[in-house]
């Protein structure tokens, strides 16, 4: 099966970040539909028809988000979370380089269906680039009256801004993005109440991903049961996959959700590279729990995903050769949560501290069988106990991996060093 092409389909032509190639593709068309055709009410009916789902990492279907906002309180806002941070994740990044007046368009059908007047695009520090680009654009689409005021004549007003963040990776969480935005220090808040109630400037807020918005010019004009049609019964539409690792072609596919995992990794990305095997790979970034060869057969479906016991989150693909440490992986990525956690928790301040501490042991080989014991417990004083669920997912994948390969990781106890690498150098000296 070949790439579906929806998001990227036009990516390669020439000046497409500039508005007058892109309205000669069709853009802004699905703006004016959303505007003559629908009522906000129809449009946020129409969303959930779609059966859109969240892009950002939990898939929560998008229509039934935006229906939480309470009726009648204003002003309420909309902000576009592009603070992709994700370990292995670069696809908002490309989105917004290939094709950013569709992520405009689509932020502002949201905010038309929502009703808002001021929308925002929280984008990461370190994408600065990206920023003015979408600063450039917003400025082109206001000087055609796609944005402003009386949009396109209907009376309807509502502006763009594109706001910096600083580098923390904690602002991808949606309540520590909006105490950034509000101009504090990014972290989160207590949830009860969540943002559709109190969220920006203590009004009703939604807060969607730069691909989830960037599907909704595409729902417009080709409707929403076309859209539903793509995909599978839960899982519809496509999903943008940031495919990197030990393979023949890393980069960014766009799949139809229901194709096969291994599709995906023989057909497109190369295979395993240098004739290896694979040994293990993460489906949704470096939060998420790791899977083995055998669940390359699954379809890449939300749901089928979750019950395998991963999820699909932001859409990296990882994948791993028969090389690979996994304890060296996992202490990787113990310590960009450690670096990452915001401090607000003890569980996550101190968990991912002594969660580092024993894995550096372990990695270099000091750690007893005695002492690994504790690594369960040190995690499940963190999962479903922190703030956020940054403390949650700095768990996820070190006791995945834990349990899927133990022996690799009792091997490293006592060893002295790294058991897996030193195989391998063993294996490079010549007899």
């Amino acid at each position: 099966m070949a790439e579906y092409k929806l998001l990227t389909h036009a990516f390669g032509t020439k000046d497409l970040p500039t508005l007058g190639v892109y309205e000669k593709l069709g853009g802004y068309q699905g703006l004016r539909e959303a505007i003559s055709k629908f009522t906000p009410d129809e449009l946020v009916a129409q969303v959930k028809q779609s059966g859109l789902r969240g892009r950002g990492g939990a898939g929560f279907p998008t229509g039934l988000k935006w229906s939480f906002l309470p009726k009648d309180v204003f002003p309420r806002y909309l902000c576009c979370n592009a603070d992709e941070s994700e370990p292995g994740c670069f696809k908002d990044r490309w989105l917004i380089d290939n094709n950013p007046h569709q992520l405009i368009e689509g932020v502002l059908i949201a905010a038309y269906a929502l009703q808002v007047e001021t929308a925002f695009i929280y984008i990461r520090g370190e994408y600065r680039d990206q920023r003015l680009l979408l600063e450039r654009c917003i400025d082109e689409a206001r000087s055609k009256g796609y944005l402003g005021r009386d949009i396109l004549g209907s009376g309807w007003n509502c502006g763009i801004i594109v706001h910096g963040g600083a580098g923390a990776y904690i602002c991808g969480e949606e309540t520590a993005l909006l105490d950034s935005l509000e101009g504090f220090r990014g972290q989160p808040r207590l949830k009860p109440p969540f943002p559709a109630l109190k969220g920006l400037y203590g009004m009703p807020t939604v807060i969607n991903n730069v691909e989830t918005l960037s599907n909704l010019p595409h729902i417009v004009q080709r409707g929403a049961a076309w859209f539903a049609a793509l995909g599978t019964e839960k899982s519809t539409g496509t999903r943008l996959f940031c495919c990197s690792g030990h393979i023949g072609r890393p980069g960014t596919y766009e799949m139809e959700l229901g194709t096969p995992i291994a599709e995906l990794l023989e057909n497109h990305c190369g295979g395993i590279w240098k004739g290896r095997k694979l040994k293990a790979f993460q489906p949704g970034g470096g939060s998420m729990q790791v899977l083995l060869p055998e669940h390359l057969a699954l379809p890449l479906d939300m749901d089928v995903i979750q019950q395998a016991g991963s999820a699909l989150g932001a859409g990296a693909m990882v994948f791993m050769d028969e090389t690979t440490c996994l304890v060296n992986v996992s202490m990787r990525l113990v310590d960009f949560y450690k670096h990452e956690s915001c401090g607000k928790c003890t569980p996550c301040r101190e968990g991912t501290y002594f969660e580092s501490a024993l894995m550096h042991r372990l990695e270099a080989g000091q750690l007893t069988l005695a002492e690994l014991a504790t690594l369960e417990d040190i995690c499940d004083n963190m999962n479903g106990k922190c703030f956020c669920p940054l403390g949650d997912t700095a768990t996820w994948f070190v006791m995945s991996a834990y349990r899927a390969f133990r022996d690799e990781f009792e091997a490293h106890c006592g060893a002295g060093t790294c058991p897996v690498a030193a195989a391998q150098v063993t294996a490079l000296v010549p007899a």
